[in-house]
């Protein structure tokens, strides 16, 4: 079993049991990532702006008022424009977003994380659509904080976010693992002292590692399955006592 659970660290060995763990939404709990980005380029454009695929993913984790803003000043143009952009950009979003969908495995995995850890939300998602999309996806009562862009001013890879979700919590950064998808989570996670897993539901696993993730995988269920071996290797790996185990012992 040791061998199975190997592959999946990242740069740090002593990766332990987390006491909670802090959810990003978009890309992690909700598809929203395409959503996002159709809405973005639909607004830019009506303003006239064309922007390069690549540019949206670099900001792929980040607040659409740091993309927009940014993008009106590389292009020379007023606050004013970008505030009717990302004003633009919302209302072509929220006209949408009865279309998204959960991220495959995710609505049952924070149903079984639950009952295990502690669950905060950390999102650059604005309060409105934090609220809606936790409602759409059924999860409203299933994170003890939220925290979202109402409740910090630098979006990531600052590590406010997080330092707010952690200071909720009441723990210490180094007992909360967050689980991302983009790279300026990772980075923002790490800057805040928290450890990482990364979700390859946006960016390739070689990126993610790159970036810092302590752990990256495919699939919530795979994730699950690391908490659940990493608990059993903490408990000792008793075996059964109606099923002894040679090769648990062997492992304990």
């Amino acid at each position: 079993m040791h061998h199975e659970i190997t592959p999946l660290l990242g740069k740090r060995s002593e990766f332990a049991q987390p006491d909670a763990l802090i959810f990003d939404m978009d890309g992690v709990l909700v598809d929203s990532e395409p959503l996002h980005e159709l809405a973005k380029r639909e607004a830019l454009s009506k303003a006239g702006i064309t922007v390069p695929e690549s540019l949206f993913a670099k900001y792929t984790g980040r607040s659409d008022k740091a993309m927009i803003y940014e993008v009106i000043a590389a292009h020379g143009l007023s606050a004013e424009l970008g505030d009717e952009i990302l004003s633009s950009k919302r209302q072509i979003y929220e006209s949408l977003e009865h279309t998204l969908r959960p991220v495959p495995g995710a609505i049952d995995f924070v149903a079984w994380a639950s009952s295990r850890y502690r669950l905060a939300l950390a999102t650059s998602a604005t309060s409105r659509n934090r609220q809606a999309t936790l409602k759409l996806l059924g999860l409203e009562s299933m994170f003890e904080v939220a925290v979202d862009s109402a409740s910090f001013s630098e979006s990531k890879p600052s590590p406010e976010v997080f330092q707010v979700a952690v200071a909720r919590l009441g723990l210490p950064s180094s007992a909360c693992l967050v689980i991302e998808d983009a790279v300026s989570g990772i980075v923002a996670a790490t800057a805040a002292g928290c450890r990482s897993a990364g979700l390859t539901t946006s960016f390739s696993e070689a990126t993610l590692r790159a970036a810092g993730a302590d752990i990256v995988v495919a699939t919530h269920a795979e994730l699950q399955k690391l908490l659940s071996t990493m608990t059993q290797r903490e408990q000792g790996m008793k075996p059964s006592p109606e099923k002894p185990s040679p090769e648990a012992t062997r492992c304990s």
